[in-house]
């Protein structure tokens, strides 16, 4: 469907990565992949640690003592008080005073305990002499953020262009010397350290910056610039190894669309290749899509032609393209929808209360209680406030109250424009399209001349799945940027099912693990359980291993985790209730 490797601009060693890109989402076109360099600076923080041990018996008495006695005695009287030789108490009393828990006051040398040494002793614990250590600051300008390591990063610089002869990124990061102790104190607690530990009495004091000890260490960073065929638009994507910086993703997204550099001279490319490559996808996928609509109309006429040589009046029940006329499109739809098991999928330019009625809400919910996820798309103008006929909200209202047995929403809905197809895929077995408008026209009065080709050729079916898939895939990664930049749940959740109703359970887990998103793990759980039911997803999947050791690592004191053990029973049910049925072989 796109362009061949050889017009290609992809560094060689990118191009696995390229080739999995467009693998594993259909739509997408890698034609430039570049690896660069970027700077960090790595700066010494010298940070003076105090902690705390029990009080001894002495220690705690001296301090009782000196609280409870009126007057304060002396350490003599202390002495004849325990009957111990006065060294062992001015040996006790000496450790106080450096701790600034205990003064003597003058003239007589009274113990006078402090307010720090009240405070300690409230708690039943004495304060440490402190102790220096040295932790690295790596202040990431790109990023705009600073990670904390225990011991120095070393690099070499790469033999790779420099980011930053290309693009200037805004460097938002403070400087190290503004921070107050409580800052540091934060930016330590975040970084999971262990040294600032308040709970346990272990607290930095102080700290001081080796400005002069700065030094530079270099990372690499893969851009890629991809077209969209769905969407119609360039995406830029930053890629450390496998992993998408969603964050400079992001910036230079706005950056390109805003001028501020060139997208031919970031990736290496000849002049006007972006243009000219995009107008070349663009042409090859609206050829593609009208390509696969021709096909099926005419592998249908042929069959026809074929049955009338035959001198037969009706199609054969077992033909992979039959067509259907005005009064049997409907029916004929209904029961497609009926015999559902996994997914249905539709594409319809309008929507209306006149097929969205009570009867039709039922049908599907009936089929989202036995497992199946149903997505619809829909729009004909290309955008979507130009639409002449929009969705009414009380339709949306009525097809969101579709919930799966665990409370999902098992029918989504959205806009996704520019398209005057009108198609339906029931379980990636059925395709029917035509003329008709499945979800804003029933065909029971003003008979139209319409016609609709049932397609089960499994080749023509495979096509049309890769195309709608493509479309609602691509909508679910848009809402999940948005969920993630803003951790939005509920446009969190919506993905997660758009993913499930793919069978995309595995990706919607891996990128929960990306982001450790964990209080969203039993959502997951419950796409899980949806998937299972229908048969979408198999008990001996391998997800299955790496989720139980993820959840493993989870705190047991975490605030999820009885939702997340609850969630993990639920789908032990399930697929007990799978394997009682025979379904494991």
């Amino acid at each position: 469907m796109f362009l061949q490797s050889s017009t290609k601009y992809i560094d060689s060693e990118l191009n696995n990565l390229a080739d999995k890109i467009e693998k594993d989402s259909p739509g997408l076109s890698v034609f430039a992949a570049r690896q660069f360099c970027y700077r960090l600076y790595q700066t010494p923080v010298q940070i003076e640690i105090t902690k705390e041990r029990d009080l001894n018996i002495l220690e705690e008495f001296i301090l009782r003592a000196s609280i409870e006695f009126n007057p304060p005695p002396t350490e003599v009287e202390l002495a004849q008080i325990l009957k111990l030789d006065p060294i062992f108490i001015h040996s006790t009393t000496n450790t106080l005073q450096s701790l600034q828990t205990l003064t003597l006051t003058p003239p007589d040398s009274r113990i006078t305990i402090t307010s720090e040494g009240q405070e300690f002793y409230t708690k039943g614990s004495l304060p440490q002499p402190p102790e220096n250590k040295v932790i690295y600051a790596i202040s990431n300008p790109l990023y705009g953020e600073i990670n904390w390591r225990l011991s120095a990063a070393t690099s070499k610089a790469p033999e790779l262009p420099n980011l930053a002869d290309f693009i200037t990124f805004e460097n938002t990061i403070p400087e190290l010397s503004s921070f107050t102790i409580e800052e540091l104190r934060k930016q330590i607690l975040d970084s999971n350290l262990a040294i600032h530990l308040p709970e346990s009495g272990q607290i930095v004091k102080n700290f001081s910056i080796d400005k002069d000890a700065e030094k530079i260490i270099w990372k690499a960073l893969s851009i890629l610039v991809i077209f969209d065929a769905i969407e119609e638009k360039l995406i830029l994507q930053a890629r450390e190894g496998n992993k998408v910086v969603e964050s400079v993703s992001n910036q230079l997204q706005e950056m390109a669309e805003n001028g501020k550099f060139l997208l031919n001279e970031l990736c290496g490319l000849p002049p006007e290749s972006i243009a000219s490559q995009t107008e070349s996808i663009l042409e090859l996928k609206n050829q593609k899509v009208e390509e696969r609509l021709q096909k099926i109309r005419q592998q249908g006429i042929e069959i026809i032609k074929q049955t009338r040589e035959k001198g037969k009046k009706t199609l054969p029940k077992n033909s992979e393209f039959i067509l259907l006329r005005d009064r049997d499109i409907r029916p004929e739809f209904l029961s497609t929808l009926k015999a559902a098991t996994q997914q249905i999928l539709i594409y319809s330019p309008w929507v209306t209360e006149e097929v969205v009625d009570e009867e039709f809400i039922q049908l599907l919910q009936k089929l989202a209680n036995n497992g199946v996820w149903i997505l619809i798309g829909y729009g004909i103008a290309e955008k979507q406030e130009e639409e002449t006929k929009p969705m009414s909200p009380q339709v949306e209202e009525k097809l969101l109250t579709i919930r799966t047995p665990e409370d999902l929403p098992a029918a989504q809905i959205f806009w996704l424009g520019n398209s005057h197809a009108k198609e339906v895929l029931v379980d990636r077995k059925v395709h029917l399209s035509g003329s008709h408008n499945w979800l804003s026209y029933r065909g029971d009065r003003n008979f139209r001349g319409e016609t609709v080709y049932k397609v089960t050729n499994a080749d023509t079916v495979r096509s049309t799945y890769e195309y709608l898939q493509g479309r609602f895939q691509s909508y679910a990664e848009n809402l999940w940027e948005s969920a993630v930049s803003n951790r939005d749940i509920n446009l969190a959740v919506k993905s997660l099912c758009i993913w499930g109703a793919l069978g995309m359970a595995e990706m919607a887990f891996q990128e929960l693990q990306y982001h450790n998103w964990i209080e969203l793990f039993p959502v997951w759980l419950k796409v899980v359980i949806h998937g299972l039911k229908s048969k979408q997803i198999s008990p001996d999947e391998p997800i299955f291993e790496q989720a139980i050791s993820w959840l493993n690592i989870v705190d047991k004191s975490d605030k999820n985790i009885e939702d997340l053990q609850s969630g993990w029973q639920r789908v032990v049910e399930a697929i007990a209730r799978l394997e009682s049925r025979g379904v494991r072989e």
